[in-house]
């Protein structure tokens, strides 16, 4: 019989450290309102931290962002995370959980775990002249996703 995957619960810090060793393109996060992870065996094999919408015209309050999903190339591990996530914020009465991926990504766990493809950003930087902002992610488009409960499919238009 093999062992299953579980959730645990995790503080930001425990969930910020396995971030900073696995995770591809992101570090840290500086805020977040839940962190846990999947367990495999007792080992930790992946986190999703979820907090507060980063772009400001987003509801902070009835809306949940997963900004990290990171694993360690578990199986099945991903869409785990991202089930949990989906499930954590229903339960817990948010209107909505949506994340984002480069647009080079695939989403394949996302579309395993039931989420939809929103949209595509435009991309750029927080960076603003009244407003400096150090470069800490990509800039290039994002493709933001949603589980089927809350998304709200977008009809792209190519110019």
């Amino acid at each position: 019989m093999t062992a299953a995957l579980r959730p645990v619960p995790l503080t930001r810090d425990e969930a910020n450290a396995f971030v900073c060793e696995h995770h591809r393109h992101h570090s840290r996060v500086q805020g977040h309102r839940y962190a846990f992870g999947a367990e495999l065996g007792g080992k930790l094999v992946g986190v999703a931290i979820l907090g507060r919408p980063v772009a400001w015209q987003v509801d902070q309050y009835r809306e949940l962002e997963v900004s990290r999903l990171c694993t360690d190339g578990t199986p099945n591990a991903c869409s785990f995370l991202l089930g949990r996530s989906a499930r954590l914020a229903r339960e817990l009465g948010f209107r909505r959980v949506f994340t984002s991926i480069l647009e080079t990504e695939s989403g394949h766990s996302l579309k395993v775990a039931g989420w939809i493809k929103e949209y595509t950003t435009r991309g750029g930087s927080w960076d603003r002249k009244g407003r400096r902002r150090p470069k800490k992610a990509p800039e290039c488009p994002k493709q933001v996703w949603a589980p089927q409960w809350c998304a709200r499919p977008v009809v792209e238009v190519s110019e």
